[in-house]
């Protein structure tokens, strides 16, 4: 394997709190170690497009407490495509980067593997998504201040709902897993928290509605992942037919859970994985991801961070439950 002589970092895909962190982190080490390091904007069509500056510490000064990404990002259908993938490894080569470092969620990592296999290109994964639902690392850049987000808008709504005592389904992101609606729901003492995880038989509406509120309580909140096909709207919908004694109302937080200042806790796990990505490049690793686990950095292989199902603790459901009455 040729020296890796030049970095090139990304992200890709939607924008976390903490990615600027990271960014710095893979900048900073990648300098301090030997490597030219190169800034690849808007992800892998900035990739496509040639959208590529060197980059000195300079770059990355004060950008640590900075939400967003000062690389921008973006989802690129083109880098799907033969001629996408090809016309970015004809960039690279033109400017001379040896190694690339994708700061994103799972499709950025996808996009990762799939061109580092087919083009030799030695890929370095950081777990950058509020999801948490990369297989591999305790948690992942931006989770923790997406929650926090999360808890303190339900902590605002709770006053309006306990005012006039209504029901509020709070509809949060989190995409296929559960990890933001059920931790925050415990956090923000909320009654409920209605997540794909817990696909049972059961109606978890109805179990709720039996458990808690039918009984004792006139307002409540219950924090819904967000789905196509049965997020917030539709139980709010199902509660005003079968329930028509209660007010319902309906609060989707969406992009208001990207925004913000990372958290200690994200800027340390942004800063500790992205010297992670530079001691993995001179130990020669490739195609992995660089993932935290009980405290420890661990290098994960792409195809298991992205195919594998994060394991949900279902003991968490137990805990809201219990402390829901």
């Amino acid at each position: 394997m040729a020296r890796i002589k030049t970095i090139g970092v990304m992200t890709s895909g939607g924008d976390a709190p903490g990615m600027n962190a990271a960014i710095r982190a893979v900048t900073r080490a990648g300098i301090c170690n030997g490597f030219n390091v190169k800034g690849i904007y808007r992800g892998y069509d900035g990739l496509i497009n040639g959208e590529i500056k060197p980059f000195t510490t300079e770059n990355v000064s004060g950008i640590i407490m900075q939400g967003g990404t000062i690389l921008k990002t973006a989802r690129s259908n083109d880098f799907m495509t033969d001629e996408g993938k090809q016309k970015a490894y004809e960039n690279i080569q033109k400017e001379g980067i040896d190694a690339l470092v994708v700061i994103g969620g799972n499709g950025s990592l996808t996009g990762a593997k799939v061109f580092a296999e087919e083009y030799d290109i030695c890929c370095i994964g950081l777990p950058g998504t509020i999801d948490n639902d990369l297989y591999g690392t305790d948690s992942t850049i931006g989770y923790d201040t997406t929650m926090n987000t999360i808890v303190d808008c339900v902590d605002r709504i709770r006053d309006t709902a306990q005012s006039h005592e209504r029901i509020f389904f709070v509809e949060v992101m989190g995409r296929d897993a559960g990890f933001l609606a059920q931790n925050s729901a415990i956090a923000a003492g909320a009654e409920a928290a209605i997540i794909p995880e817990d696909s049972t038989d059961v109606d978890q509406l109805s179990r709720f509605m039996e458990r808690g509120i039918r009984k004792s309580k006139k307002s409540c909140i219950v924090i819904v992942s967000e789905s196509p096909k049965c997020g917030a709207l539709y139980y709010a919908d199902r509660v005003k037919k079968e329930f028509p004694d209660y007010d319902v109302r309906v609060s989707i937080l969406g992009h208001l859970q990207r925004g913000g200042r990372p958290t200690a806790h994200d800027r340390i796990l942004a800063s500790r994985t992205g010297v992670g990505a530079i001691d993995a490049i001179l130990q020669g690793q490739r195609n992995v991801m660089i993932g935290i686990r009980n405290n420890e950095i661990v290098y994960v292989p792409l195809i298991e961070a992205i195919r594998s199902d994060k394991p949900f603790d279902k003991k968490l459901i137990t805990v809201l439950d219990e402390l829901s009455i």
